[in-house]
């Protein structure tokens, strides 16, 4: 997608989203054979709901009827929320993670893999996990000493079956 194409587009769909307390985390245009996809990627605080996505397709949908910023060509319009593994770039995406488990890569070279307690402007607050039965231990990471960071998919927490016992 040019820059151009892409910065109309955002300008135009940014405030639709806005308007809906959500945020525009990312548009995609990509070739689908004769036709193209336009994927709009949402995100909020409080998550996002598939009515979150109806309303926001409608919405972008008759503002790109009445503009331009598609051109002449055929698409298809896909609204959806970020996937569990996308990449943690953002401040909000770090505090809307709060609580979970990331795997970070840092600029050091290391990995790690720690749970997030507290996310402030300048980096996180981590809990890393003890290996062989030891005690957790607490870390603070700069933002500027990440490299990359995701989610980690964690299907069942430990300290959750102690809460239900």
């Amino acid at each position: 997608m040019s820059t151009t194409q892409s910065e109309r587009l955002r300008g135009l769909l940014e405030p639709l989203v806005a308007a809906r307390d959500l945020d525009l985390e990312e548009i995609e245009v990509t070739p689908a054979g004769r036709r193209r996809v336009l994927r709009i990627v949402v995100d909020s605080d409080d998550g996002v709901q598939l009515d979150d996505c109806a309303a926001v397709s409608r919405d972008v949908s008759q503002a790109l009827d009445e503009s331009d910023a598609m051109g002449g060509a055929p698409y298809t319009l896909e609204v959806t929320s970020p996937g569990a593994d996308r990449p943690l770039t953002e401040l909000r995406h770090y505090r809307r993670a709060t609580g979970r488990l990331i795997k970070a890569q840092l600029h050091e070279g290391g990995e790690l893999i720690a749970r997030i307690m507290a996310v402030d402007e300048t980096g996180l607050d981590l809990e890393v996990p003890g290996v062989k039965g030891r005690k957790p231990t607490e870390r603070r990471v700069a933002f500027d000493e990440i490299a990359k960071a995701r989610v980690e998919l964690e299907f069942s927490r430990k300290d959750e079956k102690k809460e239900e016992a």
